[in-house]
């Protein structure tokens, strides 16, 4: 009995340090991923200038106005807390408890997201989406020892991480402004497509405005979805709730992203915004 209680002892003891040193490497690789782009990111200070968004169409004007003020800097890098959601698959109906942090740098356009998402009572997936140098990236753990996903050097990642950056970029609105590179084009009174070009890849979102001149939603009818090993088309988009100002910058704190497919809309993702951080 006293061998199976230390054979028992011993194999907690290794899970534990297994454990410890999985959450240590997994905030080592995030860290450095943070400083990375933290250390990339532009140091120039520039001001935003109504005057770029006189040939904009109308409800594009209507919204820097409303989000922006003349003069007000624009935004280098952006820290954002996240606290909300998580539904792997569209047959699920429990959401899994998801939270993250994550890091933004305007120019260059970069993003780390870190999160942690408790699937079950005791288990919990760590998953980083990266986007930098023009690349997208996913890597993900259970228990931050076990790889679940690492993906890399495709352009359908590439494309959808540029694509997600784009999206984001609501909460850092002045990386939507024409001098940073964004393109904008009407579609109709209430909606606008934005384009960037980012290295080799070139993608658009089309978003839609409320009366008020808010961004209440982006869509695009193409974005690549992981299935079964291979990358899908599949049109996805997103919706935003509750503006609020963040030091001077108006921007929504809530957020959902679905995928709209033949046999539905599946919602997997929602988040409240605890803390947004600008520099």
């Amino acid at each position: 009995m006293t061998q199976v209680l230390f054979v028992l002892l011993a194999v907690v003891a290794v899970a534990a340090v297994l454990l410890l040193w999985g959450r240590a490497s997994w905030h080592r690789y995030i860290s450095n991923l943070f400083t990375e782009v933290d250390t990339a990111a532009s140091t120039t200070i520039e001001y935003v200038g109504f005057e770029e968004l006189n040939e904009l169409p109308t409800p594009v004007q209507k919204y820097f106005r409303l989000v922006l003020k003349e003069g007000a800097p624009i935004i280098n890098r952006t820290s954002v807390v996240q606290k909300g959601g998580f539904r792997p698959k569209p047959e699920l109906k429990e959401w899994s408890t998801m939270e993250a942090t994550q890091q933004f740098s305007s120019r260059p356009r970069a993003l780390v997201w870190n999160a942690n998402i408790a699937m079950i009572p005791g288990v919990s997936i760590d998953v980083c989406d990266l986007y930098k140098d023009g690349k997208g990236s996913m890597r993900g753990k259970i228990l931050s020892l076990f790889t679940l996903i690492d993906a890399k050097e495709q352009k359908e990642l590439n494309e959808g991480a540029l694509q997600r950056y784009l999206a984001e970029a609501v909460w850092f609105p002045t990386a939507l402004l024409p001098s940073q590179g964004v393109l904008w084009s009407v579609i109709d009174e209430q909606r606008a497509k934005a384009t960037v070009t980012d290295g080799a890849t070139t993608t658009s979102l089309e978003f839609t405005f409320n009366d008020n001149g808010e961004i209440v939603s982006a869509y695009t009818p193409e974005r690549y979805r992981e299935v079964s090993g291979t990358y899908e088309s599949t049109p996805w988009g997103g919706r935003y709730a509750n503006y609020v100002d963040i030091n001077g910058y108006l921007v929504p704190i809530e957020c959902e992203v679905e995928w709209y497919l033949q046999e539905g809309v599946y919602t997997y993702f929602r988040a409240t915004l605890d803390e947004i951080l600008y520099d």
